[in-house]
């Protein structure tokens, strides 16, 4: 699977998403969350938003197809990054709730692919001027995870309790991880920009290490949180196709909080 364009990463998504909703496969998580978006910065280029929409697709194709080279080889033979493994090897694994499953997703997504697709499509000097469309990203990325968190909520009843032991609730846990995670993307993506092939290699290597240790994190957590997760999973709905499909349909609902009632800044 490679994209050459904006359009062909969102038509990719929706066949992943197709294939896990017919297979009800947990990876159709984050492939409907990442469609989303995807239609969104689509939207976006489409409308002039962005200062040069010719390269915003070319970046989000390099983006999209980092996601399909990992997606693709976890199919194959399990390999890939080691972030990505982290967040497939869960996909069966009943226990893992919802929200976990897309924030593992944000996570390798984010804290790897996202500096490389940058940095390839602007090297050198030229990353600097990539940087207010990528900073704009950010708001499509809010609203998204406005209306996601809406949806994941409907569909996980009890997920409140993160927020009543003093965890973070599934928007949070989004949240902060766009935002803190994009921001150091950013400072990762200039710094792949001014590298050499051997540096760039070193740097990734390191950059998928740290979001490895960031998904097990997510995955197993300790504390009050995992007997938390245990009972909130205990309530989720387990048809995934619905999960699927409801995720997939977000933004085609207006979110349910009034502007503003949320945090997303």
């Amino acid at each position: 699977m490679a994209a050459e364009n904006i359009d062909d990463v969102v038509d990719g998504l929706a066949g992943i998403v197709g294939e896990a909703t017919r297979a009800g496969d947990r990876a159709g998580y984050f492939a409907a969350l990442y469609r989303q978006v995807t239609v969104e910065v689509r939207a976006g280029i489409r409308a002039g938003l962005f200062d040069d929409g010719a390269r915003m697709d070319c970046f989000d194709t390099l983006f999209g197809n980092r996601y399909f080279d990992a997606y693709d080889a976890w199919r194959r033979d399990r390999s890939g990054p080691r972030c990505w493994r982290e967040a497939f090897g869960l996909l069966d694994d009943a226990d893992t709730v919802i929200v976990q499953h897309v924030v593992l997703g944000v996570t390798a997504h984010i804290n790897l692919d996202l500096a490389i697709a940058a940095a390839r499509t602007s090297p050198g000097a030229a990353i600097q001027e990539l940087r207010h469309d990528f900073l704009l990203i950010n708001d499509i990325l809010a609203r998204v995870v406005l209306v996601v968190e809406d949806a994941v909520g409907e569909l996980s009843p009890l997920l409140s309790l993160l927020d009543q032991i003093g965890a973070r609730t599934d928007e949070q846990i989004l949240d902060f991880s766009i935002r803190q995670s994009r921001e150091e993307a950013w400072h990762n993506a200039v710094l792949l920009a001014g590298q050499d092939e051997e540096e760039r290699a070193a740097t990734i290597e390191r950059l998928d290490v740290r979001a490895a240790v960031l998904a097990r994190l997510i995955a197993r957590p300790g504390g009050l949180v995992r007997p938390a997760l245990q009972l909130i999973r205990s309530t989720e709905t387990a048809d995934v196709p619905t999960v699927i499909a409801r995720l997939d349909s977000a933004m085609e609902r207006p979110p349910t909080a009034a502007p503003g009632a949320r945090a997303t800044d």
